[in-house]
């Protein structure tokens, strides 16, 4: 395939930020030994020669390593943001000065300088699309459907995302393959609960610099990444309220020690909410309304319409920063709410997202998934595909072998028994 680089070299903040990024990007692969043995393969196979890819996602160390790999593995790549306030920018400075890969991302662009980078990534006409929210292959799938003869296939690896390519798919509209890494067991079981639990947490803290413990945290949804914040915020002394409507994890809440209710409920309890629904207006007017003085308010769902700031703002009197990345509303009842980040997610806008250990497997997947569309082209039907098991439990066997860790095999009488139905008690 015929090489078409963007026309544009890169829209980042700062090239001179390139040297901390440097130094940052070198601490988080001391933590991602996976993605490094992945990276010396394709270094020296070259499973992406010739193909042009576009990476839509969170510019941070260890997405710089996942960018790194792709071009040791001969990619054409561009990397733009997932989230206006996702980046960060001397890793941005760093990958273009440093490694020479195309960045179109800035900390705190606004909607329009987003989409224009959207728009920029599939001027590159890509084969392979690694997406963060499928923002990027909706865009394709609305606006350029001619360019589809062109992509070989896409990955997706968050919950919003994945959600959207079912709706595309239910739709008629997703003609082309997908891989879904959010649903790798060494993706979801870690990332979203060990990763979004600690790095949500972690965010708030840097945000407002208040105790935990003794707070009453109320978390909306009780997928992976709630289960993560839950038991992270319960660790660290904080009473915790758990809101749902799927009977079954609020059933699972409630075994697992929590207080389970409506948000109407929560709403008059909480001290600090924190939204991973990946759903709209989950905290709306009404629960404004009813909250206490100084509630905190943010999310850690991938787009920013978890919490409805628009019905917010309207009725708020009076909107100030009182810190960093924290905005302080002032309700007619001479109430305020607190809003970090904008309502975006909060362990990016006001963090560092992720710790690099588990993005190391995250990453993982996200490299071997394109591996896999390539080396299965033409073979895969359009539509969702899961991770091989075989990959997942590479990743897992990879990641233990960096943590020292051994763990037993069957014996062959084992493998007969669980292989036979003959044998009983």
């Amino acid at each position: 395939m015929v090489a078409a680089p963007v026309k544009q070299k890169y829209d980042i903040k700062d090239i001179n930020l390139a040297p901390l990024g440097h130094q940052r990007i070198e601490w988080a692969g001391r933590e991602m030994p996976v993605l490094k043995q992945i990276r010396e393969r394709f270094a020296q196979e070259k499973p992406f020669a010739g193909l042009r890819l576009v990476a839509c996602c969170h510019v941070t160390t260890e997405t710089a390593h996942l960018a790194i790999a792709l071009k040791a593995g001969g990619a054409d790549a561009v990397l733009i943001a997932s989230n206006p306030l996702s980046t960060q920018d001397d890793v941005a400075a760093c990958l273009v000065a440093n490694y020479d890969i195309p960045v179109f991302a800035i900390k705190g662009e606004d909607n329009d300088t987003y989409h224009r980078h959207v728009q920029t990534a599939l001027d590159h006409r890509p084969n392979i699309i690694i997406d963060d929210g499928s923002d990027v292959v909706a865009t394709l799938v609305k606006e350029r459907q001619h360019q589809i003869a062109d992509l070989i296939g896409t990955t997706e690896e968050t919950t919003t995302g994945i959600v959207r390519l079912q709706a595309m798919f239910k739709d008629g509209v997703l003609s082309f393959p997908a891989m879904n890494v959010n649903d790798a067991d060494t993706k979801h079981f870690f990332d979203n609960r060990y990763g979004t639990g600690q790095s949500t947490l972690d965010g708030i803290i840097r945000a407002t610099n208040i105790l935990l413990a003794g707070k009453t945290i109320v978390v909306a949804g009780y997928g992976w990444c709630g289960k993560g914040v839950a038991m992270r915020a319960q660790g660290l002394g904080a009473n915790v309220i758990v809101t749902e409507i799927n009977p079954v994890p609020a059933i699972e809440a409630a075994m697992d020690g929590f207080r389970v209710m409506p948000m109407a409920e929560a709403a008059k309890e909480g001290d600090i909410f924190i939204t991973v629904t990946g759903n709209k207006h989950v905290i709306r007017a009404e629960h404004f309304a009813s909250m206490k003085d100084g509630a905190i308010v943010c999310n850690s769902g991938h787009f920013d319409i978890e919490i409805d700031l628009k019905s917010l703002a309207s009725q708020a009197t009076e909107v100030k920063d009182v810190r960093n990345f924290t905005q302080q509303y002032t309700l007619p009842s001479g109430k305020s709410v607190i809003v970090i980040g904008e309502g975006r997610l909060v362990n990016l806008a006001a963090a560092e997202g992720h710790p690099s250990a588990v993005m190391d497997m995250s990453f993982a997947n996200q490299a071997l998934a394109c591996e896999y569309l390539v080396k299965n082209k033409g073979q895969l039907q359009p539509g969702l595909h899961s991770i091989p098991r075989e990959v997942d439990q590479e990743i897992a066997r990879l990641k233990l072998q960096a943590m020292s860790i051994q763990i037993d095999s069957l014996t062959p009488e084992q493998v007969e028994y669980i292989n036979s139905w003959t044998s009983g008690t």
